[in-house]
């Protein structure tokens, strides 16, 4: 995890002036090799798995439980937002709310993309002509915040708590979404139950404790 130093910063597309206490955030998104972790300790939890076609290369093996062959250091995915709370609880962390996740994206001066302006190699967009999920970290350091956060634009899309309403957030666009979609401060929604979007997450920390890669606490002083 990464430690994000308290006070303010500009949000959203208006650069509106908020400030927030101190934490610490996984520096990329949780992979599937660290959600297999959490299947395997919790064996009656379904497994990512989606029935349409698309999500074939994603789809975990239900008899095996375990995850597609060669995929394990890219972000998991097809997992719901109370999925990503289940991890979180197991974890001894939890999902960031928006304003905490776009703060790690784009540092305090309201830049557009982690990085500053838009450059289609430092990320994993439609831009890209990929179409498909990176490891996560393929473009660290040049893609990454100024906290050193990495793949906070494209990749999967991530969950976040909503700053207001009682819908649930998602941030940072996917190798599917265009370049509008992964700007720091785009926004948009999904039905907590749903794991058909490219979602997968990343978890926070307060000041006082840090995750070790098994979900085991750490104390750890603010730096």
């Amino acid at each position: 995890m990464v430690w994000i130093g308290p006070g303010p910063f500009l949000y959203g597309d208006a650069k509106e002036e908020r400030a927030l206490a101190g934490f610490w955030i996984d520096r990329s998104p949780v992979t599937n090799a660290s959600y297999q972790r959490f299947v395997d300790a919790n064996p009656e939890y379904p497994v990512p798995f989606e029935i349409d076609g698309w999500a074939l290369a994603y789809n975990w093996d239900r008899d095996s439980r375990t995850y597609p062959v060669g995929r394990g250091q890219h972000p998991v995915t097809l997992v719901a937002w109370y999925d990503a709370q289940a991890y979180a609880e197991w974890a001894g962390g939890r999902l960031p709310t928006e304003l905490e996740w776009e703060k790690a994206a784009r540092g305090t001066d309201g830049r557009k993309y982690p990085w500053g302006t838009w450059d289609h190699d430092r990320c994993n967009t439609a831009e890209s002509e990929l179409m498909t999920t990176t490891p996560v970290g393929a473009y660290s350091p040049r893609g990454d915040s100024p906290y050193g956060c990495t793949d906070m634009a494209g990749n999967v899309w991530e969950w976040a708590i909503a700053a207001s309403g009682n819908r649930w957030v998602v941030r940072g666009g996917s190798f599917t979404g265009d370049r509008l979609q992964a700007r720091c401060a785009n926004r948009d929604w999904d039905q907590p139950d749903s794991g058909i979007r490219l979602c997968g997450f990343r978890l926070v920390a307060a000041a006082g404790d840090v995750m070790s890669d098994r979900g085991e606490q750490v104390p750890v002083r603010e730096p």
